[in-house]
């Protein structure tokens, strides 16, 4: 399978809805797709960088522009300056398919058009992509994915859904056992346990930070602490549409990924391959809620949890 570029470009397009009394603009370009909230820049998915050669989200703020993200490129002397490239905001990707590495930027992931730009229809922002993931060698393709997103907003912050279907033409592709496959975010250090100022690990069964939550299973689970007087953070959700329940890869030094294709990775039982036969698509769901309030007792996340799996998987 063989795309055109530069047939399909998007310039400062920018579309706008009202949300009781925040509004909501995306505004796209031939990199990047904005949304701002009431003027304020929240999110910024990456779709062409010639240095990181998959999508991403970074920077990503709450509502009222407090980052949670890690810096993007980090910076000395406030940021530890780890995975350098490879933990960029937010992120799907996976570390072996049909042995190809995607997280490691060892092979490519592809932009190659839109399917549907980025529009605001009731309250709800969203776009849809097509992506390919290249061979190591950049001659073939391993599979596609059409990826829809979607922003919702929320008492104290909004969601991003994540619909991704993964095909093939012609060839299988086999996605295999890692801790490094699935939806990942690297968290503001200020928030990080590790710095130790308050910032917190917890899932849905009510384990906190790393030596309590990893290689766990759990609905949905969040990374947060205080900044700048306020509670801020964002929250993994896996959809239990999802061929199998995700485990957490959640780290005190700021990083939570949740990868249902781990087993062996993280249980130690029988290795998990999970093959997509040309016709038959796999589907993942996530949702990441990034959040805001006065106090960490205030933001209701089973509930917002309960909103996403209601809607997830829906077109």
């Amino acid at each position: 399978m063989r795309y055109g570029f530069g047939l399909f470009v998007i310039l400062a397009v920018s579309v706008t809805a009202r949300a009781d009394d925040k509004a909501i603009e995306l505004q796209s370009t031939d990199s990047t797709v904005v949304m701002r909230v009431n003027a304020v820049e929240t999110l910024r998915y990456v779709y062409r960088d010639p240095e990181v050669s998959r999508p991403y989200f970074a920077p990503v703020r709450t509502t009222s522009g407090l980052q949670v993200s890690r810096n993007h490129p980090p910076q000395e002397g406030q940021d530890k300056t780890d995975h350098l490239g490879l933990h960029t905001g937010i992120w799907l990707s996976f570390g072996d398919i049909s042995g190809n590495d995607y997280w490691r930027l060892k092979a490519r992931t592809e932009h190659v058009r839109f399917i549907a730009p980025p529009t605001v229809k009731n309250r709800i922002g969203s776009w849809s992509i097509l992506n390919r993931y290249l061979s190591k060698d950049g001659q073939s393709t391993v599979c596609e994915e059409t990826a829809r997103y979607s922003v919702e907003l929320f008492p104290h912050g909004y969601l991003l859904r994540m619909t991704s279907k993964f095909q093939t033409e012609k060839n299988e592709a086999v996605f295999g056992d890692q801790e490094e496959m699935g939806l990942g975010i690297r968290v503001n250090t200020l928030i990080s346990v590790e710095k130790d100022l308050g910032g917190r690990l917890l899932d849905s069964e009510g384990r906190r930070n790393g030596a309590g939550i990893w290689g766990k299973t759990s609905d949905w689970c969040d990374y947060s602490g205080p900044l700048d007087g306020k509670w801020a953070g964002t929250s993994l959700f896996s959809s239990p549409t999802n061929f199998r329940p995700s485990w957490n890869h959640a780290r005190d030094y700021g990083f939570l990924a949740v990868n249902p294709f781990g087993r062996a990775a993280f249980t130690k039982g029988e290795p998990s391959r999970i093959v997509v036969r040309p016709g038959e698509p796999l589907t993942l769901d996530f949702g990441v809620y990034v959040h805001e309030s006065a106090k960490e007792e205030d933001c209701d996340l089973p509930k917002v949890y309960q909103q996403y799996i209601i809607t997830a998987s829906k077109p």
